[in-house]
């Protein structure tokens, strides 16, 4: 299970809307100037992905909650995600570099095959994140923000 903490936004009827804050691994590593994915990172302006899962108990905003995903489902989606466009890449572009023996040939098959195993990986994905077991799950919940106060006594300041 993997898992990580959220924030929740808003609950109601038994839904929680909760934001997770993106977080960057580049930050602290020491090929900073070097790094593709910190490039990457500076582009993209979101910071924060909101989603909703299913809460039983009710909660308040600005509570922490935190969320599970199933390792399997993670891992199926991204090989869905990355294999599929990359499989079609290679079998469209070595059937057409066969068929017609030209490398512009090998070219366009390739992007076809490339095109199609995004589509059907967009069209697979919509059909699989409405099984269960793809589905986020809180794991457990904090103190709502108001019910945790500290406070220090005179003797314990020094």
């Amino acid at each position: 299970m993997i898992k990580e903490w959220a924030t929740v936004v808003s609950w109601q009827d038994g839904i929680a809307l909760v934001s997770c804050d993106v977080k960057a691994s580049c930050n602290s590593c020491a090929s900073r100037a070097g790094c593709g994915s910190r490039v990457l990172n500076k582009l993209g302006p979101q910071t924060s992905h909101t989603i909703s899962v299913p809460s039983e108990e009710p909660l308040v905003a600005g509570q922490k909650v935190e969320l599970g995903i199933a390792e399997g489902s993670l891992l199926g989606s991204a090989m869905l995600v990355y294999l599929s466009p990359l499989v079609g890449l290679f079998t469209l572009g070595g059937v057409f570099q066969v068929m017609f023996s030209t490398d512009l040939a090998a070219m366009c098959g390739a992007a076809l095959g490339g095109v199609g195993g995004f589509l059907l990986a967009r069209g697979f994905s919509s059909r699989l994140a409405v099984r269960e077991e793809w589905q986020p799950v809180i794991l457990s919940v904090g103190l709502p923000p108001d019910q945790l106060r500290v406070e220090m006594l005179s003797s314990e300041a020094r």
